[in-house]
């Protein structure tokens, strides 16, 4: 099954590049350009000049660059082979918690051998700028997120074992959330940390761009007899799917440039599928969908403006079978599914070509940004949504189906510039 193994990282050297917190930053694909330049505003060594190029020639720019913090000593290459150990601190819903797992490389499977399992279609746009930056720079310089199921937790158990002690690195970043990092270089710890994995499949949580990426990137080295084997890897966190701290967030819908939308008209055919019930303040929507969550009901917040909105809640999911006959029960039985078919594609003619290009469909997992769009007049509507369950991601997985793009959103992200994957 998954055939991962320890690898020699890159990471700053805070003697040359400055302080560990000032280097770091959040994944590239919820960075705004604002943002950007203000982590390099607080140190240029920040890793987002390689992970977010901009400018003129922003890949050569980005293999000049990490060219030059290798020769410089701003990034240094760790001396043995490793496994390191990634902890994130957090607050969600009120609640603190955290999650523990390992950052590998990890063998490059095709989807088809069912070891690596995606769980959502992807964007070809964003596909697009991660493969020209590899093929720059040769390096991953952020990890896949992946999950595996361990009934016995074994590998859990070895990775607390092996961080009791005080972390190589640790950092609070600006969301609040405390990044920890131990590195495994015992040889023995490692075989057996790696064998564990052997019967295991891999459900890729967050990152599916890149693993598509990384799957082209290696076809493209291979062809051109480019690389000494280390394209045949990615690098990813693994993390037990039954870990206790794992948080999903919704991503809310937010519908824009419709040319005839009628928020009457929408919620009266909404009423063949679904119960719909006026409610007085849109500021009970994500406690009032909560409850019918906790009650396994699908339901969703549609709110057009003003103060109220109204809560749709699904009647009946025997009827799915027999609307959407085709696709795979656990994909059917979505929420996200349940939205997009019944009402995004039959109610408003939004086909999946159109939410694939974003043309009038945009995505948060801001409540506050969701409502804030159609108070100002930049939207149409938009839809609250419950989170998806950890367990519906992996029998979509299991099955072999995809959600639809953007149907989870873990929590917290990892964060990106404590480990590179230089891969040969």
């Amino acid at each position: 099954m998954a055939e991962i193994k320890a690898f020699r990282a890159l990471r700053f050297d805070t003697a040359v590049a400055g302080k560990i917190d000032e280097l770091v930053c959040p994944p590239y694909d919820i960075i705004s350009e604002e943002q950007r330049q203000a982590y390099l505003n607080e140190n240029e060594n920040n890793i987002i000049r390689l992970e977010l190029p901009r400018g003129e020639n922003p890949y050569a720019d980005a293999q000049a660059t990490l060219k030059k913090w290798i020769d410089t000593g701003v990034l240094k290459q760790d001396e043995k082979d490793s496994i390191y150990i990634y902890e994130e601190e957090f607050t969600a819903y009120g609640v603190k918690n955290k999650f523990k797992g390992c950052i590998t490389r990890v063998k490059l499977e095709e989807f088809s051998k069912g070891i690596v399992l995606p769980h959502e279609e992807t964007l070809s746009k964003a596909k697009k700028d991660r493969f020209e930056l590899m093929k720059a720079t040769n390096c991953n310089f952020s990890q896949i997120y992946s999950l595996y199921m361990d009934e016995k937790h074994t590998i859990r158990n070895t990775l607390d074992r092996l961080s009791a002690g005080k972390p190589e690195i640790e950092l609070t970043d600006n969301d609040g959330v405390t990044h920890r990092l131990w590195i495994v270089t015992d040889e023995a710890e490692i075989s057996a940390i790696c064998k564990e994995f052997d019967d295991k499949k891999l459900y890729i949580a967050d990152g599916h761009h890149r693993y598509e990426t990384a799957l082209n990137y290696r076809n493209y080295c291979h062809e051109n007899k480019i690389g000494d084997g280390g394209e045949d890897y990615v690098m990813m966190m693994l993390v037990d799917m039954e870990h206790e701290g794992l948080v999903v967030f919704p991503t809310h819908r937010i519908v824009r440039d419709l040319e005839s939308f009628d928020a009457e008209k929408a919620e009266k055919l909404c009423e063949e599928y679904f119960y719909v019930e006026k409610k007085l303040s849109y500021e009970t929507i994500e406690k009032d969908l909560r409850t019918l969550y906790d009650m396994g009901k699908k339901a969703y917040g549609f709110y057009s403006g003003g103060n109220g909105y109204t809560l749709l809640t699904f009647k009946d999911s025997d009827v799915l079978e027999k609307l959407l006959p085709d696709m795979l029960k656990p994909v059917r039985e979505l929420d996200v599914t349940v939205l997009h078919s019944l009402i995004l594609e039959k109610l408003f003619g939004i086909d999946k070509e159109n939410m694939a290009n974003q043309v009038n469909l945009t995505y948060t997992k801001d409540f506050n940004e969701a409502i804030a769009s159609v108070k100002n007049g930049k939207a149409n509507c938009a839809f609250i949504l419950n989170p998806t369950r950890v367990t519906e991601i992996r029998d979509v997985a299991a099955a072999g189906g995809k959600m639809p793009q953007k149907s989870t959103y873990f929590y917290p992200k990892l964060i990106t510039g404590l480990v590179m994957n230089k891969l040969f």
